[in-house]
């Protein structure tokens, strides 16, 4: 015998059609009610079953928010136990959208896109490392506790894996007054003509000040770090000097390990119907239309004429006509 909790179980149900019957069925199973016109299907499913729910759900509103939403009757039954939040899907003919489901239908994927926003932890997809979010406060404090004593480099990341020779941007930071940049893990002295490979990737990183952390010298740490957060967009790197050790710290979401950072997720980061979330590859729909090279041409071995490709069949020739 299942467990009571198991069930949906209905008592004197009298809406409509129905006369005063009882029935239970299993909670977490697909159910179809089947029966003849006007025998009470849509008054069970509907009027019986969806309005208590939906009444119970109500009540647990405020009593502010239910004198907006006015009151719902009971529907005529002596008792319903096991009943969860319902939703009802109206029977209707809806548009052939491929991008509708279940869940965009009744609205109830806005709430899932919102509660994935809020309550959500991220998570590095290079590391799997869960990301970290700091303050300014926080990030020189754990600064000063791993390498008080050390020497270290202070630099602003400006940029990170993309592609081109960035002369432009050296030639503003020179006037701007900066003298190295870190290329590809290796410094660099800013000078005239200085430009990269613009086919190849580089990470950029520029120099904003090298420091011994003692104490007295957290008020110069903190101008230096302002300075990189506002040149790093929120993000500054670390080197203690003599290695190669790359420490990353951020006011944003940021994996501790390889420094890459993500934006704040919000609802339209997790819609399939949002050019934000959707997959770039099948653009949010699921499914990808791509054509069955074999199917056009099965045996490579054979030439067009002789009918290599499928759907245009052999070479048809145009016998000429005699009068």
């Amino acid at each position: 015998m299942q467990e009571e909790k198991e069930l949906l179980e209905i008592y004197g149900a009298r809406v409509h059609n129905l006369k005063n019957i009882d029935l239970t069925f299993p909670r977490n199973k697909l159910v179809v009610i089947t029966g003849l016109s006007g025998s009470g299907k849509s008054s069970l499913a509907f009027d019986t079953i969806y309005a208590e729910g939906q009444r119970r759900y109500l009540e647990s509103f405020s009593a502010y928010a239910r004198q907006f939403l006015g009151n719902m009757e009971r529907p005529e039954v002596d008792k319903i136990n096991g009943l969860s939040p319902v939703i009802s899907i109206e029977q209707k003919t809806t548009n052939l959208n491929p991008r509708s489901t279940v869940g965009t239908i009744t609205e109830v994927y806005d709430f899932m896109r919102l509660l994935f926003a809020r309550a959500s932890e991220a998570y590095s997809y290079m590391s799997g490392e869960k990301m970290i979010k700091l303050s300014d406060e926080q990030i020189i404090e754990l600064i000063i506790q791993k390498f008080d004593g050390k020497k270290i480099m202070l630099l602003a990341p400006l940029v990170k894996a993309r592609k081109g020779h960035y002369r432009e941007l050296f030639e503003q930071l020179m006037q701007q007054g900066y003298l190295r940049v870190r290329i590809d893990g290796k410094l660099v002295e800013l000078k005239k003509g200085l430009q990269l490979d613009r086919y190849k990737t580089h990470d950029i990183e520029l120099l904003i000040d090298r420091l011994e952390i003692s104490s007295g010298i957290q008020q110069r740490l903190n101008e230096s770090l302002t300075l990189a957060m506002k040149l790093g967009k929120g993000s500054v790197m670390i080197i203690e000097n003599g290695k190669e050790h790359e420490n990353y710290y951020s006011r944003h979401l940021m994996c501790p390990t390889s420094g890459i950072s993500y934006d704040e997720p919000q609802p339209n980061t997790f819609s399939f119907n949002s050019p934000y979330g959707a997959c770039k590859r099948c653009n949010g729909l699921g499914t990808i239309t791509e054509i069955d090279i074999k199917s056009i041409i099965p045996d490579f071995s054979k030439s067009i004429k002789v009918g290599g490709i499928v759907p245009l069949g052999p070479q048809k020739t145009i016998g000429s006509s005699s009068n």
